[in-house]
């Protein structure tokens, strides 16, 4: 089914219409009194805020404080995951194979 080309313009302002009919959210109490009398926040340049985060030295050595212990037990967990999955009998059985009996 193919629409007449005069019918499209008269579609799209009856949808429009339509949606311009819809009511709002109601809003008034969804913003606490003291939320609504906070200043706003002053507007700082981006490039000092970088260039303070890069000047303080502090955060990485204890980022790297805070990360040191951990590294150390996955260390110590990986050297352990690094031994034979299979005890050294139970391979050995296991590459001997089945034997089947013969009748």
């Amino acid at each position: 089914m193919r629409l007449a080309p005069a019918v499209l313009p008269l579609l799209a302002t009856l949808l429009i219409t339509l949606a311009a009919c819809a009511e709002f959210p109601a809003l008034d109490g969804s913003v606490l009194p003291t939320q609504a009398n906070t200043p706003f926040p002053d507007m700082v340049p981006l490039a000092s805020l970088i260039q303070r985060a890069n000047a303080n030295d502090n955060g990485a050595a204890m980022r790297e404080a805070a990360i040191t212990p951990r590294l150390a037990s996955l260390r110590a967990r990986a050297s352990r995951l690094r031994g034979p999955v299979i005890a050294t009998d139970a391979r050995v059985r296991l590459l001997r194979g089945v034997q089947v009996p013969t009748q």
